[in-house]
Protein backbone atom coordinates (compact mmCIF):
# COMPACT_ATOMS: atom_id res chain seq x y z
CA UNK A 1 0.00 0.00 0.00
CA UNK A 2 1.24 3.94 -0.62
CA UNK A 3 0.54 7.06 0.52
CA UNK A 4 0.12 10.36 -1.26
CA UNK A 5 0.16 13.57 1.26
CA UNK A 6 -1.10 16.63 -0.77
CA UNK A 7 -0.38 19.52 1.73
CA UNK A 8 -2.83 22.33 0.52
CA UNK A 9 -2.95 26.17 1.20
CA UNK A 10 -6.23 25.05 3.62
CA UNK A 11 -5.58 21.46 3.99
CA UNK A 12 -4.08 18.77 4.02
CA UNK A 13 -5.17 15.51 1.95
CA UNK A 14 -3.89 11.75 2.44
CA UNK A 15 -4.56 9.21 0.10
CA UNK A 16 -4.40 5.79 0.13
CA UNK A 17 -3.71 3.52 -2.59
CA UNK A 18 -2.60 -0.13 -3.38
CA UNK A 19 0.35 -0.98 -5.45
CA UNK A 20 -1.35 -0.92 -8.81
CA UNK A 21 -3.12 2.90 -7.84
CA UNK A 22 -6.01 2.07 -7.30
CA UNK A 23 -7.74 4.17 -4.53
CA UNK A 24 -8.65 2.47 -1.24
CA UNK A 25 -9.49 5.63 1.11
CA UNK A 26 -8.66 9.21 1.71
CA UNK A 27 -8.38 11.30 4.93
CA UNK A 28 -8.37 15.32 5.10
CA UNK A 29 -7.56 17.98 7.53
CA UNK A 30 -8.04 21.51 7.91
CA UNK A 31 -5.82 24.57 9.13
CA UNK A 32 -6.06 28.21 8.74
CA UNK A 33 -3.96 30.92 6.55
CA UNK A 34 -2.66 33.92 8.76
CA UNK A 35 -3.79 37.45 6.68
CA UNK A 36 -1.96 40.10 9.27
CA UNK A 37 -1.14 43.00 6.93
CA UNK A 38 -2.74 43.59 3.34
CA UNK A 39 -0.92 41.48 1.01
CA UNK A 40 0.40 39.11 3.63
CA UNK A 41 -0.13 35.22 3.85
CA UNK A 42 1.35 33.23 6.60
CA UNK A 43 1.08 29.60 8.11
CA UNK A 44 2.48 28.23 11.42
CA UNK A 45 4.13 24.88 9.79
CA UNK A 46 3.13 22.92 13.03
CA UNK A 47 -0.20 23.03 11.90
CA UNK A 48 0.80 20.65 9.23
CA UNK A 49 2.44 18.25 11.09
CA UNK A 50 -0.72 18.34 13.47
CA UNK A 51 -3.19 17.85 10.23
CA UNK A 52 -0.42 14.77 8.99
CA UNK A 53 -1.08 13.12 12.20
CA UNK A 54 -4.77 13.30 11.94
CA UNK A 55 -4.66 12.11 8.30
CA UNK A 56 -2.52 9.09 9.54
CA UNK A 57 -4.39 8.74 12.56
CA UNK A 58 -8.35 8.37 10.63
CA UNK A 59 -6.27 6.10 7.70
CA UNK A 60 -5.26 3.67 10.78
CA UNK A 61 -8.20 3.49 12.62
CA UNK A 62 -10.79 2.99 9.59
CA UNK A 63 -7.97 0.96 7.45
CA UNK A 64 -5.78 -1.00 10.15
CA UNK A 65 -4.89 -3.66 7.51
CA UNK A 66 -4.49 -2.05 4.69
CA UNK A 67 -2.18 0.90 6.53
CA UNK A 68 -0.02 -1.45 8.36
CA UNK A 69 0.98 -2.43 4.88
CA UNK A 70 2.12 0.74 3.66
CA UNK A 71 5.09 0.89 1.69
CA UNK A 72 5.96 4.17 0.87
CA UNK A 73 4.98 8.06 1.19
CA UNK A 74 4.96 10.51 -1.81
CA UNK A 75 4.43 13.95 -0.96
CA UNK A 76 2.97 17.15 -2.79
CA UNK A 77 2.71 20.31 -1.32
CA UNK A 78 1.95 24.46 -2.44
CA UNK A 79 5.00 25.77 -3.85
CA UNK A 80 6.81 28.85 -2.90
CA UNK A 81 6.46 29.10 0.43
CA UNK A 82 9.60 30.23 2.93
CA UNK A 83 10.17 28.13 5.57
CA UNK A 84 13.20 29.18 7.56
CA UNK A 85 15.18 27.19 10.63
CA UNK A 86 18.16 27.87 12.50
CA UNK A 87 20.73 25.48 12.75
CA UNK A 88 18.81 23.39 15.36
CA UNK A 89 15.69 22.84 12.91
CA UNK A 90 13.72 25.14 14.73
CA UNK A 91 11.39 27.60 12.89
CA UNK A 92 12.42 31.10 13.46
CA UNK A 93 9.30 32.63 11.90
CA UNK A 94 5.53 31.66 10.15
CA UNK A 95 5.78 30.54 6.71
CA UNK A 96 5.47 32.84 4.09
CA UNK A 97 3.12 31.30 1.57
CA UNK A 98 2.76 31.26 -2.16
CA UNK A 99 0.15 34.34 -2.37
CA UNK A 100 1.83 36.52 -0.61
CA UNK A 101 2.64 40.05 -2.41
CA UNK A 102 4.55 41.78 0.11
CA UNK A 103 7.88 41.44 -1.85
CA UNK A 104 7.23 43.11 -5.02
CA UNK A 105 10.21 45.66 -4.84
CA UNK A 106 12.48 42.63 -4.25
CA UNK A 107 10.91 40.74 -6.54
CA UNK A 108 11.65 43.30 -9.41
CA UNK A 109 15.59 43.91 -8.28
CA UNK A 110 16.09 40.57 -8.53
CA UNK A 111 14.89 40.06 -11.98
CA UNK A 112 16.53 42.79 -13.23
CA UNK A 113 19.90 41.46 -11.94
CA UNK A 114 21.97 40.11 -14.82
CA UNK A 115 21.15 36.32 -15.38
CA UNK A 116 18.55 36.00 -13.07
CA UNK A 117 16.04 34.92 -15.95
CA UNK A 118 18.33 32.87 -17.88
CA UNK A 119 19.15 30.68 -15.00
CA UNK A 120 15.94 30.41 -13.63
CA UNK A 121 14.10 30.19 -16.76
CA UNK A 122 11.30 32.67 -15.20
CA UNK A 123 10.17 36.08 -14.13
CA UNK A 124 10.99 36.28 -10.55
CA UNK A 125 7.75 36.50 -9.45
CA UNK A 126 6.46 38.35 -5.54
CA UNK A 127 5.45 34.66 -4.25
CA UNK A 128 8.69 32.79 -5.61
CA UNK A 129 10.71 32.31 -2.57
CA UNK A 130 13.97 34.24 -3.25
CA UNK A 131 12.49 37.53 -2.94
CA UNK A 132 11.17 36.32 0.36
CA UNK A 133 14.19 35.97 1.69
CA UNK A 134 15.39 39.37 0.66
CA UNK A 135 12.28 40.89 2.66
CA UNK A 136 13.28 39.26 5.35
CA UNK A 137 17.22 40.30 5.27
CA UNK A 138 15.68 43.97 4.68
CA UNK A 139 13.04 43.88 7.60
CA UNK A 140 13.55 40.90 9.58
CA UNK A 141 17.51 41.05 10.04
CA UNK A 142 17.80 39.57 13.08
CA UNK A 143 15.43 36.12 11.90
CA UNK A 144 17.76 36.71 8.60
CA UNK A 145 21.13 36.05 10.58
CA UNK A 146 20.00 32.69 12.02
CA UNK A 147 18.53 31.04 8.76
CA UNK A 148 20.56 27.85 8.12
CA UNK A 149 18.23 25.87 6.12
CA UNK A 150 15.62 27.39 4.19
CA UNK A 151 12.69 24.61 2.99
CA UNK A 152 9.29 24.91 1.08
CA UNK A 153 6.01 23.69 3.15
CA UNK A 154 5.76 19.76 1.76
CA UNK A 155 9.59 19.75 2.69
CA UNK A 156 9.04 20.78 5.94
CA UNK A 157 6.76 17.79 6.73
CA UNK A 158 9.04 15.67 5.27
CA UNK A 159 11.85 16.41 7.95
CA UNK A 160 9.15 15.38 10.70
CA UNK A 161 8.87 12.05 8.66
CA UNK A 162 12.32 11.09 8.08
CA UNK A 163 14.29 13.51 9.50
CA UNK A 164 16.33 14.84 6.63
CA UNK A 165 16.93 18.02 4.75
CA UNK A 166 15.23 16.99 0.86
CA UNK A 167 14.10 18.58 -1.75
CA UNK A 168 12.62 17.88 -5.57
CA UNK A 169 13.37 19.34 -8.37
CA UNK A 170 9.85 20.35 -9.44
CA UNK A 171 8.91 22.38 -6.28
CA UNK A 172 12.62 23.70 -6.02
CA UNK A 173 12.27 25.00 -9.59
CA UNK A 174 9.76 28.08 -8.28
CA UNK A 175 12.28 29.28 -5.75
CA UNK A 176 14.11 31.67 -8.20
CA UNK A 177 17.61 29.28 -6.55
CA UNK A 178 17.31 26.65 -9.25
CA UNK A 179 19.14 26.11 -12.52
CA UNK A 180 15.84 24.61 -14.13
CA UNK A 181 17.92 23.43 -17.10
CA UNK A 182 20.69 21.55 -15.16
CA UNK A 183 18.60 20.75 -12.31
CA UNK A 184 20.36 21.71 -9.95
CA UNK A 185 21.15 24.91 -7.18
CA UNK A 186 23.25 27.71 -8.81
CA UNK A 187 25.23 29.57 -7.26
CA UNK A 188 25.06 32.90 -8.85
CA UNK A 189 21.14 32.83 -8.47
CA UNK A 190 21.87 32.13 -4.77
CA UNK A 191 24.37 34.80 -4.37
CA UNK A 192 21.96 37.05 -6.05
CA UNK A 193 19.91 36.80 -3.07
CA UNK A 194 22.69 36.39 -1.02
CA UNK A 195 22.22 32.86 0.11
CA UNK A 196 24.20 29.73 0.04
CA UNK A 197 24.49 26.18 -1.20
CA UNK A 198 24.49 25.14 2.53
CA UNK A 199 21.50 26.77 3.46
CA UNK A 200 19.63 24.63 0.52
CA UNK A 201 18.23 20.80 1.24
CA UNK A 202 19.59 18.11 -0.64
CA UNK A 203 18.06 17.81 -4.03
CA UNK A 204 16.31 14.17 -5.60
CA UNK A 205 13.96 13.73 -8.43
CA UNK A 206 10.27 13.35 -7.62
CA UNK A 207 9.97 9.41 -8.48
CA UNK A 208 13.31 8.62 -6.37
CA UNK A 209 13.57 7.72 -2.69
CA UNK A 210 14.23 10.89 -0.49
CA UNK A 211 14.71 8.82 2.68
CA UNK A 212 13.26 6.35 5.35
CA UNK A 213 10.02 6.56 7.14
CA UNK A 214 11.53 7.61 10.41
CA UNK A 215 11.45 4.39 13.01
CA UNK A 216 9.35 6.17 15.67
CA UNK A 217 6.96 7.18 13.48
CA UNK A 218 6.53 3.54 12.06
CA UNK A 219 6.36 2.43 15.69
CA UNK A 220 3.49 4.94 16.54
CA UNK A 221 1.69 4.08 13.21
CA UNK A 222 1.86 0.34 13.32
CA UNK A 223 3.74 -0.23 10.30
CA UNK A 224 6.16 -3.01 10.76
CA UNK A 225 7.99 -2.57 7.49
CA UNK A 226 10.53 -0.01 6.41
CA UNK A 227 8.40 3.01 4.31
CA UNK A 228 10.33 5.07 1.69
CA UNK A 229 9.80 8.70 1.11
CA UNK A 230 9.64 9.88 -2.13
CA UNK A 231 11.08 12.88 -3.37
CA UNK A 232 7.74 14.02 -4.78
CA UNK A 233 6.99 17.60 -5.88
CA UNK A 234 4.77 20.57 -6.01
CA UNK A 235 1.40 20.45 -6.29
CA UNK A 236 1.09 21.29 -10.11
CA UNK A 237 3.83 18.71 -11.46
CA UNK A 238 2.19 15.67 -9.29
CA UNK A 239 -1.07 16.54 -10.39
CA UNK A 240 0.32 15.91 -13.70
CA UNK A 241 1.44 12.80 -12.55
CA UNK A 242 -1.95 11.81 -10.97
CA UNK A 243 -3.68 12.48 -14.64
CA UNK A 244 -0.56 10.65 -16.84
CA UNK A 245 0.49 14.15 -18.28
CA UNK A 246 3.96 13.79 -18.65
CA UNK A 247 4.46 13.53 -21.94
CA UNK A 248 5.39 16.41 -24.59
CA UNK A 249 2.09 17.71 -25.65
CA UNK A 250 0.24 16.52 -22.86
CA UNK A 251 -1.74 18.93 -21.07
CA UNK A 252 -4.87 20.01 -18.60
CA UNK A 253 -6.68 22.55 -17.23
CA UNK A 254 -7.48 23.09 -13.71
CA UNK A 255 -10.58 25.28 -12.32
CA UNK A 256 -9.61 25.28 -8.61
CA UNK A 257 -9.03 27.98 -5.80
CA UNK A 258 -6.18 29.37 -8.37
CA UNK A 259 -6.32 28.41 -12.34
CA UNK A 260 -3.65 26.51 -13.98
CA UNK A 261 -2.95 25.39 -17.97
CA UNK A 262 0.35 23.16 -18.12
CA UNK A 263 1.82 21.32 -20.88
CA UNK A 264 4.21 18.76 -20.07
CA UNK A 265 7.42 19.25 -22.74
CA UNK A 266 10.83 16.91 -23.27
CA UNK A 267 12.78 19.91 -23.41
CA UNK A 268 13.72 23.24 -21.84
CA UNK A 269 12.18 25.96 -23.73
CA UNK A 270 11.64 28.99 -21.51
CA UNK A 271 10.15 32.18 -22.42
CA UNK A 272 10.47 34.43 -18.83
CA UNK A 273 9.19 37.51 -21.41
CA UNK A 274 5.52 35.67 -21.42
CA UNK A 275 5.21 35.33 -17.67
CA UNK A 276 4.66 31.64 -18.65
CA UNK A 277 6.22 29.22 -15.72
CA UNK A 278 9.09 26.93 -17.17
CA UNK A 279 9.63 24.08 -14.41
CA UNK A 280 11.23 20.96 -13.71
CA UNK A 281 8.34 17.79 -13.59
CA UNK A 282 8.51 15.81 -11.10
CA UNK A 283 10.11 13.04 -13.37
CA UNK A 284 13.24 12.92 -14.22
CA UNK A 285 14.74 14.49 -18.01
CA UNK A 286 11.10 16.10 -18.18
CA UNK A 287 9.96 19.87 -17.44
CA UNK A 288 6.53 21.58 -18.20
CA UNK A 289 5.75 24.90 -18.63
CA UNK A 290 2.30 26.68 -16.96
CA UNK A 291 0.19 29.78 -17.03
CA UNK A 292 -0.91 30.43 -13.62
CA UNK A 293 -3.95 32.70 -12.69
CA UNK A 294 -3.96 33.38 -9.16
CA UNK A 295 -7.84 33.40 -8.27
CA UNK A 296 -10.23 30.69 -10.19
CA UNK A 297 -13.14 29.06 -7.98
CA UNK A 298 -11.73 31.69 -5.72
CA UNK A 299 -13.70 34.50 -7.37
CA UNK A 300 -16.65 32.70 -7.32
CA UNK A 301 -16.04 32.00 -3.68
CA UNK A 302 -15.76 35.19 -3.29
CA UNK A 303 -18.96 36.46 -5.14
CA UNK A 304 -20.65 33.63 -2.88
CA UNK A 305 -19.76 35.82 0.55
CA UNK A 306 -20.81 38.95 -0.73
CA UNK A 307 -24.09 37.49 -2.13
CA UNK A 308 -24.88 35.31 1.00
CA UNK A 309 -25.76 32.09 -1.14
CA UNK A 310 -23.60 29.02 -1.68
CA UNK A 311 -20.86 28.39 -4.75
CA UNK A 312 -23.36 25.48 -5.67
CA UNK A 313 -26.32 27.53 -5.34
CA UNK A 314 -24.88 30.30 -7.89
CA UNK A 315 -23.72 27.67 -10.26
CA UNK A 316 -26.71 25.56 -10.47
CA UNK A 317 -28.57 29.11 -11.60
CA UNK A 318 -26.47 28.38 -14.96
CA UNK A 319 -26.70 24.70 -15.43
CA UNK A 320 -27.65 24.63 -19.16
CA UNK A 321 -26.01 25.38 -22.41
CA UNK A 322 -24.07 28.52 -23.38
CA UNK A 323 -25.75 30.86 -25.38
CA UNK A 324 -23.02 33.51 -26.11
CA UNK A 325 -20.90 35.96 -23.65
CA UNK A 326 -22.50 38.53 -21.33
CA UNK A 327 -22.01 42.44 -21.73
CA UNK A 328 -20.98 42.50 -18.51
CA UNK A 329 -17.29 41.74 -18.21
CA UNK A 330 -15.15 40.55 -14.65
CA UNK A 331 -11.41 41.06 -14.28
CA UNK A 332 -10.64 38.50 -11.80
CA UNK A 333 -7.54 39.77 -10.43
CA UNK A 334 -8.78 39.70 -7.07
CA UNK A 335 -5.30 38.78 -5.95
CA UNK A 336 -3.35 40.65 -8.28
CA UNK A 337 -2.08 38.46 -11.46
CA UNK A 338 0.38 36.28 -12.76
CA UNK A 339 -0.14 35.18 -15.90
CA UNK A 340 0.28 37.26 -18.73
CA UNK A 341 0.80 40.09 -16.56
CA UNK A 342 2.92 39.80 -13.84
CA UNK A 343 1.73 42.41 -11.65
CA UNK A 344 0.68 42.01 -7.90
CA UNK A 345 -1.17 45.09 -6.99
CA UNK A 346 -3.81 44.87 -10.16
CA UNK A 347 -7.45 44.34 -8.51
CA UNK A 348 -10.50 42.96 -10.22
CA UNK A 349 -13.25 44.71 -11.68
CA UNK A 350 -16.86 44.51 -12.79
CA UNK A 351 -17.79 46.55 -16.36
CA UNK A 352 -20.83 47.18 -17.62
CA UNK A 353 -22.57 46.91 -14.72
CA UNK A 354 -26.74 48.45 -14.45
CA UNK A 355 -30.08 48.14 -12.64
CA UNK A 356 -31.16 45.21 -13.80
CA UNK A 357 -28.03 43.63 -13.30
CA UNK A 358 -28.70 40.10 -11.40
CA UNK A 359 -26.73 37.43 -9.48
CA UNK A 360 -27.16 35.02 -12.34
CA UNK A 361 -25.35 37.88 -13.83
CA UNK A 362 -22.57 38.32 -11.94
CA UNK A 363 -22.10 34.60 -11.58
CA UNK A 364 -21.87 34.46 -15.62
CA UNK A 365 -19.65 37.61 -15.88
CA UNK A 366 -17.32 35.50 -12.73
CA UNK A 367 -17.09 32.52 -15.22
CA UNK A 368 -16.69 33.87 -18.06
CA UNK A 369 -13.75 36.10 -16.94
CA UNK A 370 -12.41 33.10 -15.49
CA UNK A 371 -12.20 31.73 -18.48
CA UNK A 372 -10.89 34.64 -20.74
CA UNK A 373 -7.96 34.53 -18.10
CA UNK A 374 -7.13 30.96 -19.06
CA UNK A 375 -7.52 32.35 -22.44
CA UNK A 376 -4.58 34.53 -21.99
CA UNK A 377 -2.84 31.93 -20.64
CA UNK A 378 -3.54 29.71 -23.50
CA UNK A 379 -2.00 32.80 -25.65
CA UNK A 380 1.14 33.10 -24.04
CA UNK A 381 1.63 29.33 -23.77
CA UNK A 382 1.27 29.26 -27.54
CA UNK A 383 3.83 32.59 -27.93
CA UNK A 384 6.36 30.09 -26.49
CA UNK A 385 5.63 27.61 -28.99
CA UNK A 386 3.98 25.14 -26.57
CA UNK A 387 0.80 23.62 -28.70
CA UNK A 388 -2.36 21.96 -27.10
CA UNK A 389 -4.66 20.21 -28.98
CA UNK A 390 -7.21 19.40 -26.58
CA UNK A 391 -6.67 19.48 -22.48
CA UNK A 392 -8.00 17.33 -19.25
CA UNK A 393 -10.02 19.45 -17.24
CA UNK A 394 -9.90 19.28 -13.53
CA UNK A 395 -10.40 20.89 -10.50
CA UNK A 396 -14.04 22.20 -8.59
CA UNK A 397 -15.29 24.43 -11.15
CA UNK A 398 -15.38 21.20 -13.88
CA UNK A 399 -18.87 20.27 -11.42
CA UNK A 400 -20.35 23.19 -13.61
CA UNK A 401 -21.61 22.16 -16.88
CA UNK A 402 -21.94 26.57 -17.48
CA UNK A 403 -18.51 26.91 -16.75
CA UNK A 404 -16.96 23.72 -18.48
CA UNK A 405 -19.18 24.89 -21.99
CA UNK A 406 -17.79 28.25 -21.47
CA UNK A 407 -14.44 27.27 -21.08
CA UNK A 408 -14.17 24.80 -23.86
CA UNK A 409 -15.53 27.56 -26.31
CA UNK A 410 -13.38 30.50 -25.58
CA UNK A 411 -10.10 28.32 -25.03
CA UNK A 412 -11.73 26.68 -28.36
CA UNK A 413 -10.24 23.27 -27.34
CA UNK A 414 -12.35 19.91 -27.04
CA UNK A 415 -11.71 19.34 -22.87
CA UNK A 416 -12.02 15.76 -21.86
CA UNK A 417 -13.40 15.14 -18.19
CA UNK A 418 -12.51 11.97 -16.49
CA UNK A 419 -14.13 9.32 -15.28
CA UNK A 420 -15.35 10.20 -11.20
CA UNK A 421 -12.53 9.75 -9.12
CA UNK A 422 -9.94 11.81 -7.34
CA UNK A 423 -7.39 12.88 -9.68
CA UNK A 424 -5.34 15.33 -7.67
CA UNK A 425 -2.11 15.66 -5.95
CA UNK A 426 -2.54 12.93 -3.62
CA UNK A 427 -3.27 10.38 -6.23
CA UNK A 428 0.33 11.82 -8.23
CA UNK A 429 1.75 12.01 -4.96
CA UNK A 430 1.05 8.13 -4.16
CA UNK A 431 2.21 7.34 -7.96
CA UNK A 432 5.63 8.84 -7.01
CA UNK A 433 6.04 6.19 -3.89
CA UNK A 434 4.97 3.76 -5.92
CA UNK A 435 7.82 4.60 -8.68
CA UNK A 436 10.27 5.26 -5.23
CA UNK A 437 9.78 1.89 -3.92
CA UNK A 438 9.53 -0.28 -7.02
CA UNK A 439 11.38 1.50 -9.69
CA UNK A 440 8.57 -0.01 -12.43
CA UNK A 441 8.42 2.43 -15.55
CA UNK A 442 7.18 5.29 -15.14
CA UNK A 443 4.54 5.09 -18.37
CA UNK A 444 2.69 1.91 -16.47
CA UNK A 445 2.68 3.76 -13.08
CA UNK A 446 1.45 7.12 -14.16
CA UNK A 447 -1.32 6.47 -16.38
CA UNK A 448 -4.27 8.66 -18.07
CA UNK A 449 -7.17 8.24 -16.57
CA UNK A 450 -10.04 7.05 -18.53
CA UNK A 451 -12.48 9.94 -19.95
CA UNK A 452 -15.96 9.53 -19.51
CA UNK A 453 -16.71 12.63 -21.65
CA UNK A 454 -15.57 15.60 -24.06
CA UNK A 455 -16.69 18.62 -23.76
CA UNK A 456 -16.45 20.16 -27.32
CA UNK A 457 -16.27 24.17 -28.23
CA UNK A 458 -19.99 25.77 -29.16
CA UNK A 459 -18.06 26.39 -32.92
CA UNK A 460 -20.99 28.85 -33.83
CA UNK A 461 -20.13 30.98 -30.55
CA UNK A 462 -15.87 30.68 -30.94
CA UNK A 463 -15.62 33.96 -32.81
CA UNK A 464 -18.15 36.16 -30.38
CA UNK A 465 -15.93 34.52 -27.07
CA UNK A 466 -13.02 35.84 -29.02
CA UNK A 467 -14.00 39.19 -29.72
CA UNK A 468 -15.36 39.67 -25.85
CA UNK A 469 -11.98 38.16 -25.11
CA UNK A 470 -10.55 41.29 -26.97
CA UNK A 471 -12.54 43.42 -25.31
CA UNK A 472 -11.87 41.87 -21.75
CA UNK A 473 -7.95 42.14 -22.76
CA UNK A 474 -7.84 45.55 -23.53
CA UNK A 475 -9.69 46.80 -20.22
CA UNK A 476 -6.18 45.87 -18.44
CA UNK A 477 -4.20 48.79 -19.25
CA UNK A 478 -7.03 51.06 -18.60
CA UNK A 479 -7.75 49.33 -14.85
CA UNK A 480 -3.73 49.79 -14.21
CA UNK A 481 -4.55 53.97 -14.95
CA UNK A 482 -7.70 53.56 -12.42
CA UNK A 483 -5.75 51.86 -9.75
CA UNK A 484 -2.48 54.16 -9.60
Amino acid sequence: MYIGLDLGTSGLRALLSDAGGAIVATADAAYSVANLHSGWSEQDPADWVDACKTVMAQLRTHYPAEFSAVRGIGLSGHMHGATLLNAQGQVLRPCILWNDTRAAVQAAVLDETPNVRNLSGNIVFPGFTAPKLTWVEENEPEIFAKVAKVLLPKDYLRLWLIGEYVSDMSDSAGTSWLDVGKRDWSDDLLAAGHMRRDQMPRLVEGSEISGNLREKLRADWGIPGPVVVAGGGGDNAVAACGVGCFQDGDGFVSLGTSGVLLAAKNSFAPDPASAVHTFCHAVPDTWYQMGVILAATDCLNWLSRILGRSPAELAGKLDGAISGPSKTLFLPYLSGERTPHNDSTVRGSFVGLDVATSPEDLTRAVMEGVSFALRDNLDALRATGTCLSRVLAIGGGTKSRFWLETLATTLNLPLDLPEKGDFGAALGAARLAIAADTNADLSTIMNRPKVAETVEPHIDLVDRYSETHARYRALYPNLKVALS
